[in-house]
Order: C-alpha cells, then structure tokens, then sequence
C-alpha cells in the first residue's frame, strides 16, 4: 500500500487539477474559475507524464516507497525547455507530453496555473517558488532568463559559483522554500563546468476536513511486500461522508483538505493483487474513469500514520522516456547560451520530497534542480603542473620582477 499511497498524494494534489473540475468530489472547493482549453492541456500533459514518470522510477524500485511530484519535476524542466531548440526541443517536447503546443501556449499556461493553485484553498498552504543560479562569467540569452522571470515568477540570480559559501547560498533558498523540510539541492563545491541550476521547490500543509482522533489512535502491523511485518500507529476514522468507491481488484477512498480544493486519494490493490501489477495499470483512461466512481458511502478508514524523505536522480528515468539527447553533447540549448566554447547539457536532474501524514493532515514538499553544464568552458580546465615550469615573483602595481625561476625536479630541501 505505501508506494501507491505515497504516489497517491503528489499526483491528485499536484497534477489532478482537470480531473477535479470533471468529477463530483469536491464539497466545496471549486475552482474560482474554469480551467481554459489551453490549461487543460497543460494539465493533462502534466499528469500523463506524472504517470509515465512514477511507472517508470518503479521499474527499478519495486519494493521501495517511492514519493515524486510530477508538478516539480514538470516544472523545472518546463523552464528548461525554454532554453532547448530543435531536436533537444523535440526530444523535451514529447517526454514531458507537450506535443501540438506551442512554447508561448505552454509558458502562459504554467503562470496561470501557478496563480490558481496558490490561491486555490484558504485553508491549505501551497507555495510555488521557481529560481535559475547562472555562472556569472558567461553569458545567458536575455530571452531565456526573461521568460522565465515572467511565466515562472523565476528568482534569476548571477553568482559566483568558485566562492565556497555559493552553494550555501542556493541552498538556503531551497531551506526557505521547503519550510525547511528539504535542506539542500546543490552539493559543495559546485563542479567548475557547471553553468547552471534551474531549480523548483513546492511546499504544501493541508490539515483534513475531517481530522482524525489522536485518542483512537492504535499500535497495529503492517504487512510488507516480503510478507513480514513491521509495526505502525494506525489511525482511524470512521464516518457517514466517505467519498468511496470498490472494484474487483482494489478499494479507493477520497479525503478532502481544507475546503476540498485538494485531497488525498488512496488506493488500495486486494489481498491478491501485486502492487506493481496494479502500479502497470495506472492509465490516463483509467484515471479519468476511477476519479468518476467515488459516491458518498458509510464506512470506517484505517490508515497508518507515515513520514518520509525520498530523492532520487532522474537522468536514466528521462533518458529511457525519450530526452536522452539533452543529457549529452549533442544537445541544443542554444536557447540559453549561444557564445560558449564547448557543448552545452543536462548534467543531473536532482529530485527530493518530503512528506508526514498524520491525524492533523498532510505535510509535504518537493524540489528538483536541473543542472546545466559546459563542457570545455572557460572555467572549466586543468591545469596539472607535472613536468617542468617557470615561475615569476613579481611587483603587481610596477610589474617589478624581483624572482624568476625554473622547475625541472621539485626539491622538498
């Protein structure tokens, strides 16, 4: 239950926008407007590439929690995109499922959507924060930065990433952003052919409509995928204004936050069905239909209280949905620099959540950083003095030689 459950959660939070205008489960929180054609594609887009996205991180961690937002990882690589041209821009396009819009269309899409989601509910706190950290020795295309500035609300900031504390700087945004739930992104020091870090953080609390009871609390088991168990505080609620519904292979039970803007969807695959073979189900269609069945029903909820971090590296997983040229010297991000000596790429995609649930409500956070590189840029050599030199002590201001010297054999004595 716990990977489906911890996927659960970002994807209806973060990507589930169109769906929650199409079924009934909202009590009250409605949109305070429709969503344009535009923005539903946008969203549609967002969550086939959340489904795509989570399939495949669990191809390779069958028996881990999983815990991604597709809306972060979207959106980080969303202002990446602005910087792609031609077959980078293709290859980008059809991974993150954006096929037959275009950049403008896209761009306008995500500001707005941003301006919804963070004003959605008065009673869930939702934070968007959006920043590019540039080399400030080489030149970034004012196109690019702009963009990202206006559509994205994008903190743009020149640095000196050869100053030690440059990452503690960056660092400190993501602290800021997170509610200090994720503490850092960027690792120390910052590699000399780093040009770039295009980085989002989102941070969502929401306390349950209908809030659990500390006192009915449990100690209880949890079955694991090897069968074994482990111990767990299971909490439990039991009410007559459940949104639920069942089928052959699984329960679903919807809970509301706030005013009902967002929610947790759970998912519950039977006794005898696989979790991954469940996990290979999760389809568009099927979304679209499962979100449609919940009906008002009695019932009683049990569900265990869970805090977890998670963090993984998205290179191999986005290479393997299509963008595996923005990874490698072939890329075209000539959107971003034009003016470079090297090859200019996708070095790491970087992503981190964090999230407690428990009898108040839900906590969570996430960030991704895309870091961009040169390669054979002009900060990025080596200079290995292992054969024989001359070296110059010298005045600065009058250019004085006062020593000047040659090493063919360095002497310790």
């Amino acid at each position: 239950m716990s990977k489906i459950l911890n996927f659960v959660i970002v994807f209806c939070v973060f990507t589930g926008l169109i769906q929650c205008t199409k079924n009934p489960l909202l009590p009250t929180g409605e949109l305070p407007r429709e969503l344009t054609s535009l923005e539903k594609s946008v969203v549609e887009s967002s969550g086939n590439f959340g489904l795509k996205l989570f399939k495949e991180i669990n191809k390779e961690e069958r028996d881990k929690n999983i815990f991604i937002s597709p809306l972060s990882v979207s959106m980080a690589l969303g202002m990446t995109y602005n910087g792609a041209n031609g077959n980078t821009e293709e290859a980008m396009q059809g991974t993150l499922e954006l096929d037959g819009l275009t950049n403008q269309e896209i761009n306008e899409s995500y500001k707005s959507l941003i301006e919804l989601l963070i004003n959605l509910d008065a009673k869930v706190k939702f934070q968007i924060a959006n920043s590019i950290w540039y080399r400030q020795e080489w030149t970034v295309e004012d196109v690019f930065l702009n963009q990202c500035r206006k559509y994205f609300n994008a903190e743009v900031r020149g640095m000196d990433f050869n100053d030690p504390n440059a990452p503690n700087i960056i660092n400190g945004w993501v602290d800021e952003n997170t509610n200090g739930k994720i503490k850092e992104i960027v690792d120390s020091p910052i590699d000399p052919s780093t040009a770039m870090f295009l980085i989002n953080a989102l941070y969502f609390k929401g306390t349950w409509t209908y809030e659990f009871d500390v006192s009915k609390t449990k100690d209880d088991l949890f079955t694991l995928p090897d069968g074994s168990k482990k111990a767990c505080k299971m909490m439990i609620q039991s009410n007559d204004d459940f949104q639920y519904f069942e089928n052959a292979d699984f329960q679903a039970i919807d809970l509301p936050y706030g005013d009902g803007g967002f929610r947790m969807t759970i998912f519950l695959p039977g006794m005898e069905k696989n979790i991954n073979d469940f996990i290979a189900e999760l389809s568009a269609e099927n979304w679209d239909l499962w979100m449609n069945s919940f009906t008002k029903q009695v019932g009683t909820l049990e569900l265990p209280r869970f805090k977890l971090k998670y963090e993984i590296k998205l290179n191999d997983v986005l290479k393997a949905l299509g963008m595996g040229i923005a990874f490698g010297e072939q890329a075209d991000f000539t959107g971003m620099y034009q003016n470079v000596r090297g090859p200019v790429y996708i070095e790491e995609v970087k992503h981190k959540t964090f999230v407690d649930v428990n009898e108040e409500g839900t906590e969570a956070a996430a960030v991704t950083s895309v870091e961009i590189v040169i390669k054979g840029g002009p900060s990025g050599f080596t200079m290995r003095v292992d054969r024989p030199f001359i070296f110059v002590i010298r005045e600065h201001q009058s250019n004085t030689m006062l020593f000047t010297g040659k090493i063919v054999e360095p002497m310790l004595e």
